[in-house]
């Protein structure tokens, strides 16, 4: 499945599940009928994009912040070529606090190459887990970056003009 191709049907089903589901006893139903497919045909679009990786994965979003978890910190990483990125970056990543880490190339006077984002209870966890990881993997050329406020943060969703809830309203299903 490198480039799947959808009906208008599935991309309204696909818009409607990146949104809130329906508070009923058969939520896919609901929405294959609102889509016009059958629960089945729903179940097995969401299904085959499981299979094939395009969904990543089908959860509940938790609020940390309201959850204990109001701090949280992008730490920049330096990490020299003749380390291996990948045992590096897979260290960071198996860390719980740790929600994002990405490999992206350096550029010139901003030397590093690799990013997390670390959340915590305090500032100091924060700060605490960033000495680790740097014990952890002998990257000792980090800065710290603390949050100061959230401006924006909302995940991407596709095929939202399709979604009968929100098409005309301009909401976005939040």
């Amino acid at each position: 499945m490198s480039n799947p191709t959808f009906s208008q049907a599935q991309k309204r089903a696909l818009a409607m599940v990146q949104a809130d589901l329906p508070d009923s006893a058969t939520p896919f139903a609901d929405i294959a009928a609102q889509a016009g497919l059958d629960e089945d045909e729903v179940l097995e679009l969401l299904r085959g994009l499981k299979a094939a990786g395009v969904i990543r994965r089908f959860g509940a979003t938790l609020r940390h912040q309201k959850a204990g978890y109001g701090h949280n910190a992008m730490v920049a990483w330096y990490v020299e070529d003749d380390k291996d990125m990948d045992q590096v970056a897979n260290i960071m990543a198996e860390r719980p606090e740790i929600s994002h880490c990405y490999h992206r190339k350096d550029c010139l006077d901003w030397p590093y190459n690799l990013y997390t984002m670390i959340h915590g209870q305090n500032p100091g966890d924060c700060l605490r887990l960033a000495r680790e990881l740097a014990v952890a993997t002998g990257v000792d050329q980090y800065d710290v970056l603390e949050s100061v406020r959230e401006l924006k943060k909302t995940s991407m969703r596709y095929f939202e003009d399709q979604n009968p809830q929100t098409a005309h309203s301009g909401q976005s299903g939040m």
